[in-house]
């Protein structure tokens, strides 16, 4: 088992309800709170952060707090849960969200670019009853966002390079926490499509 000892190396940690489905990211203070509460069920993963804080006046002893980097807590809103693991789960469109969905690729041109050089696309555009949903928007630059413009693909003889989809709900996490550590890759990859863009990625960073 690794050991992780410092703050600034601190990772999030994957937050499981009691039936093992993924919630949501939290920090290590949440960690520390819920543990207070003895609300941790269990815990998994192959790295163990350490926290090491004051030493105590009476036993001499400095004390110390173990985390995994995968936790099981009780008492989560089940309801809440299943929602967000239904096949009608719709994850918050936000331009970040979106360009990590696309990995800052832009569909027409196929060049990376830094975030401030880059724009939500939509393949159908709104002034022709184009969606504001996530499988008629796409990252583009603002070079060819200008010349693509409110113009369809055909009138702006533009092709895509990737079809835009709606990432699932482990697919979500995987996109909202890019730090994430192999061990929760793993865990997340069980309930994502081996069709996925998201799993081809994860799977070539863990091949690397």
């Amino acid at each position: 088992m690794n050991h992780i000892e410092t703050h600034r190396e601190l990772p999030k940690i994957l937050l499981l309800d009691a039936m093992g489905q993924p919630i949501d990211w939290i920090t290590y203070e949440d960690f520390a709170t819920l543990q207070s509460k003895d609300r941790i069920i269990w815990t998994t993963g192959t790295y163990a952060c350490t926290i090491r804080g004051g030493t105590n006046a009476a036993t001499g002893k400095r004390s110390e707090l173990v985390l995994d980097t995968i936790v099981a807590v009780k008492h989560e809103k089940t309801t809440k849960t299943k929602k967000k693991h239904a096949d009608g789960f719709n994850p918050t469109l936000t331009n970040k969200m979106l360009f990590e969905r696309d990995k800052y690729l832009c569909a027409y041109c196929g060049h990376v670019y830094p975030r401030n050089k880059l724009t939500r696309d939509h393949v159908q555009p709104v002034s022709k009853g184009g969606p504001d949903v996530w499988e008629n928007v796409v990252t583009a630059c603002n070079t060819c966002n200008l010349w693509k413009d409110n113009k369809s693909l055909e009138e702006a003889d533009l092709k895509l390079l990737y079809v835009p989809y709606k990432p699932s709900f482990h697919e979500h996490l995987i996109l909202k926490n890019r730090n994430l550590l192999e061990d929760q890759m793993l865990f997340l990859l069980k309930g994502v499509s081996e069709h996925s863009p998201v799993y081809k990625e994860c799977m070539q960073r863990l091949n690397a």
